[in-house]
């Protein structure tokens, strides 16, 4: 369900699943015409390609050493910047999945399940719950963001040149490695949730390959879907927000087409979160031609089309369940966007790069619990 790769709600996709994401950007995704690296085997060792990327030519725009005695363990492990430099394989095995990006997916599991009407607290519901955010989340999720770091090597080399695949901190091939593992065990774990739920038709599986498809081209040549900020921070905002609702709501029930448009539409607030990300690599974006929002219209007017489709998605959301019925809910949501313009307007217009972190985590808590009154609302109507 970036990225779901499920990176299926701000997710399965994570199903999609993704897209490049951090709390920095909860919402910052969720899969095959082509493989999305280039394989050949040679002595038995895994080497892999980037296409149009000559390492050799990333590696000479970074410093020999990175500092030392400066940045944060739990930055590190969340896979957030301010990061610790680590030589811990493992420590940097999980910070190229950002872990900090997985709630979004998670809860979008959550919202699918309570949609669907069918959820009950159950050991066996439960359980099937936890396979389903573990797909949507850590793999893959896990394999979006790692795919992500893998093909913005060049742009972090300048934006942030100490990230793990820029600095030389893990190689080439464990990175390859780790791609492929998180990608087949994510699409391995949907297949089991399509027999567990016993599906005639593998829907679990099909979102998972889609949202990996999503991640693979968003982030990958020829396509690069980044390169545009209005195309590829809509696929990372679905992948986020549609992905993983859906696999959870096919979990536990039906998919309908109602809740797949209704689920798109918030996935435009998506889009307004995937930019907050943005801001901080304006200048790699700038060099390397990719047309990100803030580069092609400038900070100022970008923070406000952040904003703006944030809100007015929102906005309209609420005046669906109100034309469906539902004036509680639709009253419910609306308390949620209040506290989301106030923190807007102490942090992120203010200055969207210094206050990203603070605002994020100030007004997003709302955003998500905005999200599940919507679900319960959509499962009411479907029951």
């Amino acid at each position: 369900m970036q990225s779901m790769a499920f990176t299926g709600l701000n997710t399965v996709y994570s199903v999609r699943i993704s897209y490049k994401t951090n709390i920095n950007n909860p919402l910052r995704t969720p899969e095959l015409a082509s493989p999305p690296i280039a394989l050949s085997s040679k002595r038995h060792r895994l080497i892999v390609r980037a296409t149009e990327t000559d390492t050799n030519e990333v590696k000479t725009k970074i410093p020999d050493k990175a500092p030392s005695g400066s940045g944060s363990s739990i930055n590190q492990i969340l896979g957030i910047k301010g990061a610790k430099q680590e030589t811990d394989k493992w420590k940097i095995r999980i910070q190229l999945t950002k872990p900090v990006t997985w709630p979004p997916l998670v809860w979008g599991v959550v919202c699918g399940a309570a949609a669907s009407g069918n959820f009950h607290w159950s050991s066996e519901d439960i359980a099937k719950s936890v396979v389903c955010m573990i797909m949507s989340g850590p793999c893959l999720t896990g394999y979006t963001q790692t795919l992500n770091d893998w093909y913005d090597r060049e742009i972090d080399a300048i934006n942030e040149p100490y990230r793990p695949i820029p600095s030389g901190a893990i190689s080439e091939n464990e990175v390859i490695m780790q791609i492929w593992v998180l990608l087949v065990t994510g699409l391995g774990l949907a297949g089991i949730l399509d027999v567990w739920a016993g599906h005639n038709f593998p829907v679990i599986l099909y979102l998972a390959i889609g949202g990996s498809l999503v991640s693979y081209i968003y982030s990958a040549p020829p396509l690069k879907l980044k390169q545009n900020g209005w195309i590829g921070n809509f696929a990372l905002g679905a992948s986020y927000i549609g992905l993983p609702w859906w696999a959870g709501q096919a979990l536990f029930g039906t998919l309908k087409l109602d809740i797949v448009v209704l689920t798109l539409l918030y996935s435009i607030a998506g889009l307004g979160i995937a930019i907050v990300n943005d801001f901080k690599s304006v200048e790699g974006d700038r060099k390397l031609g990719l047309q990100s929002i803030p580069v092609a219209f400038g900070s100022e007017t970008a923070k406000w089309i952040s904003v703006g489709t944030i809100d007015i998605t929102q906005i309209s959301v609420a005046g669906y369940l109100l034309g469906a019925g539902k004036p509680y809910h639709s009253l419910a949501l609306l308390g949620m966007i209040v506290p989301q313009v106030f923190f807007q307007f102490k942090y992120f217009l203010r200055d969207p790069v210094k206050y990203d972190v603070k605002y994020q985590a100030s007004a997003q808590p709302f955003l998500i619990i905005g999200l599940l009154v919507t679900a319960l609302a959509t499962s009411h109507s479907s029951s």
